[in-house]
């Protein structure tokens, strides 16, 4: 991310954390944008520009009663979603058309030593980001902005893999949808690995519906294993793919935002964003 990008960035996080520590008291965008320090025209555009509507309209969306309100009216047939896979808008495809495939028990318990793994560093809405793949498909992305750090955590998940930065098609692919793409959806796979528990639970992640929100308790028992919400939990929690499998989509059965790998306060921006390619008109 550029250095301007990343003071956007971090500006407009900055301003959604003060809305969300605020959020009863209803602060007016005058109140909002003195904090980072911008004219109330300058907060406005930028914001705008970033989440494609109005810091009023998202400041809606990232509340607690968004959150409640989705919760109820997905809690019958959230995971029905296959059956309405948003083909009446070409733009708001849904996540069903990502395509998971476990790595092989070779490739999972030898550390990935015959993978040829390559990654690339890149900028998202939310962050520096690094995307790796393998011959298959992506087999890892998340959200870091020290990029030693990142290709060490990369690394560490794959030790005895030949690791060249390179950003091939399945990477352009996937981060496509940073930039509101989803024409490539059906292009996007995922080679990863983990246990079998662990793939059921991240596919299941994937019928959860841009805009929509579930909850750890609901993907459990939608899974079969309505007493193990706490396993899901840690599932959840070791997902390898940040967005693309969209762990961020579940939540509290309070209707709060909860734990994110990735940090609670990226969760809260992603949810709110994706609030609001979907209800744009809201």
């Amino acid at each position: 991310m550029s250095t301007q990008s990343q003071i956007d960035y971090n500006r407009i996080a900055k301003a959604i954390d003060y809305i969300q520590g605020n959020f009863k008291l209803q602060p007016s965008l005058e109140e909002v944008a003195e904090k980072i320090h911008l004219s109330p025209a300058h907060f406005q555009k930028m914001f705008s520009d970033w989440a494609g509507t109005s810091p009023k309209k998202f400041l809606q969306f990232i509340s607690l009663e968004h959150a409640k309100n989705l919760l109820k009216e997905e809690k019958a047939s959230l995971f029905d979603a296959t059956f309405e896979t948003g083909l009446s808008s070409t733009s708001r495809l849904h996540d069903l058309f990502v395509k998971i495939e476990g790595m092989s028990p070779a490739e999972y318990k030898n550390g990935g030593k015959s993978l040829s793994i390559n990654y690339s560093f890149s900028e998202s809405p939310f962050g520096n980001v690094i995307a790796a793949s393998t011959e298959k498909g992506i087999c890892y992305m998340a959200f870091e902005t020290d990029k030693n750090k990142a290709l060490g955590d990369l690394i560490a998940k794959f030790p005895n893999a030949s690791f060249f930065e390179k950003q091939d098609e399945f990477q352009k692919n996937a981060l496509s949808i940073f930039n509101k793409d989803w024409t490539k959806l059906n292009t996007i796979k995922l080679h990863l690995k983990g246990t079998d528990f662990q793939l059921k639970v991240w596919e299941s992640l994937l019928t959860i519906p841009m805009g929509k929100l579930s909850t750890y308790g609901n993907l459990a028992g939608k899974i079969g294993h309505s007493k193990a919400s706490r396993a899901v939990g840690t599932a959840i929690g070791s997902n390898p793919v940040a967005f693309l499998i969209p762990c961020h989509r579940v939540i509290q059965s309070s209707g709060n935002i909860g734990g994110y790998r990735w940090g609670s306060e990226r969760k809260q921006l992603i949810v709110g964003w994706e609030s609001s390619q979907v209800y744009s008109d809201f």
